[in-house]
């Protein structure tokens, strides 16, 4: 039943955001009664807490898989995002963003965990860009693959890309090709150019 409630409340919290979802919305939408919820969860916060870090361990799975199995780095970098953007729903609601501001404890632990797994990965993907002579092997790879965390965060602040200006997918999308121009030799640009048509 846990793992029902966490499965249930993680869909709304993403498509009507942390703060609007309440015990009641849940424990109708499952058709069981709060008291069950409150069994395995005594408060929201921590049912808040235990959905995000679910959340989190099950897209680090995901992108563990699509880093071992990936053709190079830079469709690689594509994959990753097609992936985060679907199990976060496109982020309609900015969860992000409300967690944060409603319960900024486990938002603080959630972005240094984030920030562990992305920096490891994306250093690894760097190095073997370099290695694989797609990307520049005059890079720094710890401060880019840094700079790469920060940047993916940045565009997620809705003051700086107000949403009904920018879609997460346009930003997200726009970044990577950002980062990636940034990075690439031309043996790079060539299958980076070739990806983008094949895409569109």
């Amino acid at each position: 039943m846990r793992e029902k409630i966490i499965h249930k409340s993680a869909e709304l919290f993403l498509s009507l955001g942390f703060k609007s979802v309440t015990m009641d919305d849940i424990a109708n939408e499952m058709g069981i009664s709060k008291k069950t919820i409150y069994v395995h969860f005594p408060n929201k916060t921590k049912l808040v807490e235990a959905v995000t870090f679910n959340l989190f361990d099950t897209i680090c799975d995901g992108i563990d898989g699509i880093c071992d199995s990936s053709v190079n780095p830079i469709e690689e970098l594509y994959s990753i995002k097609m992936y985060v953007m679907h199990h976060l729903k496109n982020e309609k609601s900015s969860p992000q963003y409300q967690l944060k501001k409603y319960y900024p404890q486990i938002y603080s632990v959630l972005k240094f965990k984030q920030f562990e797994k992305m920096h490891e990965s994306v250093k690894d993907s760097l190095q073997q860009g370099i290695d694989t002579d797609l990307f520049r092997n005059s890079i720094d790879v710890d401060f880019i693959s840094r700079m790469y965390f920060n940047g993916m965060t940045g565009i997620k602040d809705d003051v700086i890309f107000p949403r009904e200006k920018f879609t997460m997918d346009y930003l997200m999308e726009s970044y990577l090709e950002y980062h990636l121009r940034a990075i690439i030799t031309e043996k790079g640009m060539t299958i980076l150019n070739n990806f983008i048509k094949n895409k569109s």
